[in-house]
């Protein structure tokens, strides 16, 4: 398709692609034009009078020390990982259950990462622990040197607060690090090109005992290359100790093993598109993404749960009979299962609403009852203690401040324990739910947060995802109250089909062939917006990041006339190219294969970056991206920027933050800029134009 990045040099004669030479992640050429196109924009945005009041308010709510300290309860102590300004790249640390309760716990620090990071001359960035069962004394940290998804993983003593010497490390890479045993470690290898899939994830699964070196470690298991990832990990159930392995084939599809203390490695007969899976009691849970008739006969379908007796499957290989746990509903979907020792919880979305049932396992069959919990909000599952009883809840919507709701029997008796303060007033503002028709009949639904009294448009910032089953959900946010709707704004959230606010279904509607259904879906209520008086086409923001920004970029060049400002975040734009820039292929389940003739075809009727135009009127453009980002490729945002300009639209902004990944995480600071950039971005870019 296009030639390499070392032919596509600036000044080289043109190819195809142009701009190829700035997919170069940390090449001199390609860093010189981030750095050019920084100093442009940091001059443009944070050179307006509005900036440093933003950014400094955006910096105090994000590193506030009254915000909640979410934590999860393990063996009488919760655990939480906290930033706030003395503390930029955080704390990871523990404090007892009763004290988590109290209005100012008593906090013991496990890892000072500023003060690691000071020591060792390299900003760690924390990523999480694995810890053994059962005093769960010994970790696992797993932490990143610049904010990606490669971590380095290391064993620490949380009794001695300090790494084990001579104990389990291993550099960084896309690696998973779990303990089967005190002196084993389950490791999803991705080190060497050989223990890669295509995408660049773990292929194989090894044992790796205490004393030798990672790389004698014992194969037990592999996918394909061309599959996403292997997978293995270690569930316990009662008594039982079940070590799981997995064959993940793409992002919805997979192959589930159990390891027999044989060594044989025996497939769980379950359907490729198996989801929402767990291990209770001696029965295991799952939900389907499509019909599928069990050996049984039982018509297993989407959105409900299902179950099977897994000892009796263990012992005879054969499925058994299944129990239907949940029935589908209406507009209900499943937002995830958890599990404390007695009683498994089912998180739903019932129309991007949530709630929490509790399932308990009586006799023979299942008994379900909600859980009292504040409805007509964005319900989560905060914790649930494996091997206790406690169990946390989650509640917030547009305008309430985020709580946390704790139960220490199996959320039988509930109580509010953490509350955080409101960021702004919200009693001038009302939230409310609406409904666009889309362009084949498809009835989108969206929420619009705005003042109650508004007369007429203002500027409204409009925010989409719309991929990978994942939900659009009511959320708090003090930054955007502050920062956008405490000056007269609007903000709306769309549910477009290819999310997972209402189940599998709504996010096939716009797999692969079908995506254009998600873009018609974002326009339908952009003209809802405009059409019920909130905003004016000229005063209407957009934004999206990752496949949301795909999303924003699509926008921008089929229906510019739509909006009066577009943000695009760390996006894919080149769908021609897109699994060329690791770990692209991963997706391919989502979009399609850009290889195959048919499959680049629908690519290409929408990839944004191919349908850039000189003579089309494109409103101002916002384009962000890492240099650390190892999920998306920084290439799409820079080629895309590339491109714009050279077209002649110099309203094309472009900022690089060159640490911090893919999710903006490790130091606050800089995710503070960003922020106060962006609302400075809208703010001038739709401010004059409600009347247009």
């Amino acid at each position: 398709m296009t030639k390499s990045i070392a032919q596509n040099r600036p000044g080289s004669v043109e190819t195809q692609d142009p701009f190829l030479w700035l997919e170069d992640r940390n090449g001199k050429e390609a860093l010189d034009w981030v750095h050019r196109q920084n100093e442009v924009t940091i001059g443009e945005l944070q050179g307006d009078p509005s900036y440093q009041a933003a950014f400094e308010t955006a910096l105090d709510l994000m590193t506030a020390e009254d915000n909640i300290a979410v934590g999860a309860a393990l063996n009488g102590h919760v655990y939480n990982f906290w930033q706030d300004k003395t503390n930029v790249l955080g704390l990871w640390r523990r404090t007892t259950v009763a004290s988590y309760k109290t209005d100012k716990p008593e906090w013991e620090t496990i890892i000072d990462f500023d003060v690691l990071s000071a020591k060792e001359g390299v900003k760690w960035v924390f990523s999480g622990a694995s810890r053994l069962y059962p005093e769960f004394n010994l970790c696992l940290v797993s932490m990143s040197p610049d904010g990606g998804d490669a971590s380095e993983m290391r064993e620490f003593d949380i009794a001695a607060k300090s790494f084990v010497e001579d104990g389990f490390r291993a550099p960084a890479s896309k690696s998973g690090f779990s303990w089967l045993d005190k002196d084993t470690v389950i490791v999803s290898a991705a080190f060497e090109e050989e223990d890669k899939t295509q995408s660049g994830y773990p292929r194989v699964v090894k044992l790796w005992r205490r004393g030798t070196k990672l790389q004698d470690a014992t194969p037990i298991f592999e996918a394909e290359k061309q599959d996403l990832a292997a997978g293995g990990g270690l569930e316990i159930d009662g008594d039982r100790r079940h070590l799981f392995l997995a064959r993940t084939i793409d992002f919805f599809s997979s192959h589930s093993f159990l390891r027999l203390p044989s060594g044989e490695n025996r497939r769980i007969p379950l359907p490729d598109d198996v989801t929402d899976t767990a291990i209770f009691k001696g029965q295991l849970i799952f939900g389907v993404r499509s019909p599928w008739t069990a050996p049984d006969g039982t018509r297993c379908l989407p959105d409900a749960l299902y179950s099977v007796d897994f000892e009796r499957w263990i012992e005879t290989g054969a499925l058994g009979p299944v129990e239907t746990v949940l029935e589908p509903a209406h507009r209900v979907s499943i937002a995830g299962l958890a599990r404390t020792e007695a009683r498994l919880f089912i998180n739903l979305m019932d129309n991007v609403r949530g709630k929490v049932i509790a399932c308990d396992r009586v006799g023979s069959g299942w008994s379900l009852k909600p859980v009292a919990l504040p409805e007509n909000g964005n319900v989560g599952i905060s914790h649930a203690e494996h091997f206790g009883d406690s169990v946390s809840f989650s509640f917030t919507d547009f305008l309430t401040p985020s709580s946390i709701v704790w139960s220490d029997n199996d959320g039988e008796t509930l109580a509010t324990v953490k509350s955080q303060p409101a960021r702004f007033d919200a009693s001038p503002y009302v939230s409310e739910q609406f409904e666009a028709r889309s362009k084949d009949g498809t009835m989108i639904p969206y929420f619009v947060v705005r003042r109650r009294d508004q007369k007429g448009p203002v500027p409204t910032l409009l925010y989409g995802y719309g991929g990978f089953e994942v939900p659009l959900l009511p959320g708090y946010a003090g930054v955007r109250g502050r920062l956008w709707l405490e000056k007269g704004n609007a903000y709306v959230q769309a549910n477009i089909r290819g999310g997972g606010e209402f189940g599998p279904a709504w996010h096939q509607a716009a797999l692969k062939g079908n995506r254009q259904n998600a873009f018609d879906d974002f326009a339908a209520v952009a003209q809802d917006v405009v059409g019920r008086g909130v905003a004016t086409a000229a005063s209407l923001g957009i934004q999206g990041g990752s496949n949301g920004g795909l999303l924003t970029g699509v926008s921008l060049t089929q229906r510019p006339e739509l909006f009066g400002a577009v943000i695009i975040d760390v996006p894919l734009l080149d769908m021609l190219r897109y699994t060329e820039l690791p770990p692209g292929a991963s997706w391919m389940a989502e979009y399609g294969d850009p290889t195959k003739p048919e499959e680049a075809a629908w690519l290409g009727a929408y990839s944004p970056y191919q349908h850039v135009k000189a003579d089309a009127a494109y409103p101002p453009v916002l384009l962000t991206t890492s240099t650390a980002d190892d999920r998306v490729h920084p290439g799409h945002a820079r080629k895309m920027t590339a491109r714009l300009q050279a077209a002649g639209h110099a309203k094309a902004l472009f900022f690089e933050e060159t640490e911090g990944g893919h999710g903006g995480r490790g130091d606050r600071r800089p995710q503070a800029a960003q922020a106060a950039m962006r609302y400075v971005f809208l703010q001038r870019a739709l401010e004059h134009r409600t009347e247009k």
